[in-house]
């Protein structure tokens, strides 16, 4: 069985609009992505699975799942398979942002995406709440109280068609494992993104039988807890960037101590906001708002995430704190929404407060950090009215196994640094951990790592790997002004 998905999809003509896989008949389709126009080929199926699997003749959860077809004249029988991050994301709306780094992975093998249950197209947990959530997680710009009725909010909303409860990493295991001997029990090729990567150290840690390959981009450990060290990771990356641009003379003389000038404005910002007004970058329309302290702060760790917006982070901080701060507004409102389309909340509520919650524990020490203390209490806000799903007793053991598996890392990751990655690694007999310089957060598609992630996986080789050519990367010039970056 296992070479019959190259052998099915090598006899397929152009004519030809469908085909069997396993248990499985796949059409064409085309897979659309949030707030754009644009369409990706693929092929679709129907794949189901009871949302209880306690209760097989209950409600079933259909699945958005498609197959990214290889045009190789030899198909190789293991598919990579993409774990979308978040907790939130689907993989089918995610594959546009990640098709070019699994180019050269790709070429001989199909790829397959799953809709984790609760994202996308599998029952996703999307409510009018979502913005909300979302800002409570990221940007701790609701209070407790309001953080806590936005969750409530809601779970009414989506209590008609999905228990909360069965959304968890556990559940998308299972159902990830379901598809594999739906599709006649092939080997498959995992690729985790940020979250993703928990979603496949758990199924490689339950089902390594299942497993040819493992690629961690943005490495979780098993045995963090998520948002445990939001504020110590996010300022660990802000000061290494900033110190690099006290290492630029030009940098240096523009805007002096980047890091000081942060927490000085957010003291200002706590004393009085900032009114500023601007224009919808998408619109056009008259924009007012009112800049405060966490919304400041949760500005700066979306800018974080990317070398090229993080290296707009000086100008935008010294421009706001002169009384400009248009632009940081108006950047991070494309960050935001776009977040708001990709990320669904209830499912990152179902994952967070079954996995985490229960071990999240207020640090005194955060406080006076750039993101502050504020994710804790707002999460087990939320997570008092969120039914609250089960985790395995070995679920934060660390990941242990023989399996081939390439971790790579952002040098300013300012979410799951390089020292995640050597975590993991450590416990993994057959591992190469990759650290990109001057990158941040999920890093697959830079430089050279789509070639040498196409390697790795045609080759299952960690240590023999050639990974020199990482060095050339680096982080994107800090912008001087809003011309450009600097030379």
């Amino acid at each position: 069985m296992l070479a019959s998905i190259g052998a099915a999809l090598l006899a397929l003509s152009a004519a030809d609009d469908s085909l069997r896989l396993g248990s499985l008949d796949f059409h064409r389709c085309e897979l659309s992505q949030p707030r754009s126009a644009v369409t990706t080929a693929a092929w679709c199926a129907e794949f189901r699975q009871p949302e209880n699997r306690q209760q097989p003749q209950g409600r079933q959860i259909g699945f958005r799942l498609a197959l990214i077809k290889s045009e190789a004249a030899h198909v190789q029988a293991d598919p990579l398979v993409l774990l979308a991050g978040g907790p939130g994301q689907a993989a089918t709306e995610s594959w546009s942002q990640v098709a070019g780094a699994l180019g050269p992975a790709r070429r001989n093998r199909h790829v397959i995406l799953l809709d984790q249950r609760g994202t996308g197209g599998s029952n996703a947990l999307r409510c009018d709440a979502d913005k909300g959530v979302v800002e409570a997680a990221q940007a701790q710009a609701l209070d407790n109280a309001a953080a806590r009725t936005a969750a409530q909010d809601c779970l009414k909303a989506l209590q008609a068609k999905a228990d909360p409860a069965l959304y968890t990493t556990t559940e998308a295991v299972a159902d990830l494992e379901a598809l594999r001997q739906a599709l006649g029990g092939v080997k498959f090729n995992l690729v985790g993104i940020s979250y993703g990567t928990r979603v496949a150290q758990q199924y490689a840690q339950r089902h390594a039988d299942g497993v040819r390959s493992l690629v961690l981009d943005g490495v979780a450990p098993n045995e963090l807890v998520l948002g445990s060290e939001f504020a110590r990771v996010l300022d660990d990356s802000l000061r290494a960037r900033f110190a690099a641009c006290s290492q630029e003379e030009a940098c240096k003389a523009r805007f002096g101590d980047v890091y000081k000038e942060l927490y000085e404005f957010r003291e200002q910002l706590q004393k009085q906001p900032l009114p500023v007004s601007l224009r919808d970058p998408l619109t056009f329309a008259p924009l007012s708002h009112a800049l405060d302290a966490d919304t400041f702060s949760g500005l700066v760790r979306l800018y974080a995430y990317a070398p090229e917006t993080a290296a707009l982070l000086p100008l935008a901080i010294h421009e706001a704190a002169a009384g400009n701060a248009a632009p940081l507004m108006g950047q991070a409102s494309l960050i935001t929404d776009d977040l708001g389309a990709s990320l669904t909340s209830g499912m990152g509520l179902s994952v967070i407060c079954a996995e985490d919650a229960d071990l999240l524990a207020a640090r005194p020490e955060d406080a006076g950090l750039i993101l502050g203390g504020d994710f804790v209490a707002s999460m087990q806000a939320q997570c008092a009215v969120w039914p609250r799903g089960t985790r395995p007793a070995d679920f934060h053991q660390p990941f242990r196994s023989d399996l081939p598996t390439l971790l790579l890392s952002g040098e300013f990751d300012p979410v799951t640094p390089p020292r995640y990655g050597e975590q993991v690694a450590k416990n993994l007999s057959r591992a190469r951990h990759l650290v990109a310089p001057g990158q941040g957060h999920n890093v697959m598609g830079r430089g050279c790592l789509p070639r040498l992630l196409g390697k790795f996986v045609d080759s299952l080789q960690t240590t023999e790997l050639d990974a020199g050519c990482i060095a050339s990367l680096g982080a994107t010039p800090f912008f001087l002004d809003y011309n450009g970056a600097s030379p």
